[in-house]
């Protein structure tokens, strides 16, 4: 159920919906077809990083937009891992952001095995990539337009504007074993905030009194959501371009 923005208990208190697992935004990412061979990926914490502010003096960047952090990369690995989730996959994803800890884990796993004598199972081999996922959020533009329209008769008035923001991701894909890169798309979405005012002004007996009354309803699209439909599309036309070029074959 839909809770009205107006009577909701204000101010402060507020309802609050339960949580809910968070779904793909591209549906057709997840429903589009896997390949007979999933190729292994892996995508370093450095390799995609929100590009839109200035360098600092320890090589991290500061963004320019407060609304965008560390997202790109969760949401590039969601992206990537939930692609073709109802065949199985497009891709086997490669753990590298917790690598250090991976293999401390599994030294801790040989020491204990071995200080106790217990079964010496040898562990699995840590998968390699063939691939790599690179690129950035290269812009986050303000207020890319504007606009508006309103009227006002006998007091009674009505009026609608609107603002776009413009968020610009870059993806690649590079073979390990050439260098090359081998796909690249680049992806642009746009977030849309509007809102819609009305308003009474009324003199009442005589011109002594003033009567005034104002309402109004602002929509903001989630700026973690475009970013996550802009991610999301980038992975999907990767796919499709590395079909089309034969790299792999999706069904």
């Amino acid at each position: 159920m839909d809770i009205d923005p107006i009577d909701n208990n204000l101010p402060p208190f507020k309802r609050t919906q339960a949580s809910e697992i968070a779904p793909m935004v591209i549906t057709e990412l997840a429903e589009i077809g896997c390949p007979a061979q999933k190729p292994v990926i892996a995508i370093y914490p450095d390799a995609f990083l929100d590009m839109t502010g200035a360098r600092l003096s320890n090589g991290s960047y500061a963004s320019f937009s407060t609304a965008i952090t560390q997202a790109p990369y969760i949401y590039l690995i969601r992206a990537l891992h939930k692609a073709g989730e109802g065949c199985g996959g497009v891709f086997t994803v490669a753990e590298r952001i917790g690598l250090e800890h991976l293999t401390k884990e599994r030294q801790l796993i040989r020491n204990t095995r071995q200080q106790f004598e217990e079964d010496d199972r040898k562990l699995m081999p840590l998968k390699f990539a063939g691939l790599l996922i690179e690129g950035s959020v290269v812009g986050y533009e303000s207020n890319v337009s504007s606009g508006g329209a309103g009227a006002r008769f006998l007091g009674l008035g009505n009026s609608r504007e609107y603002r776009e923001d413009e968020v610009i991701i870059s993806l690649r894909t590079v073979s390990v074993s050439t260098g090359d890169v081998l796909l690249e798309v680049l992806v642009t979405k746009t977030i849309l905030s509007a809102s819609l005012s009305q308003d009474v002004f009324r003199f009442i007996t005589s011109g002594t009194e003033l009567v005034e009354v104002e309402g109004g309803l602002v929509r903001n699209e989630s700026v973690n959501l475009a970013l996550q439909a802009a991610i999301e599309t980038a992975v999907l036309q990767i796919i499709r371009q590395g079909s089309d070029k034969g790299y792999w074959s999706i069904d």
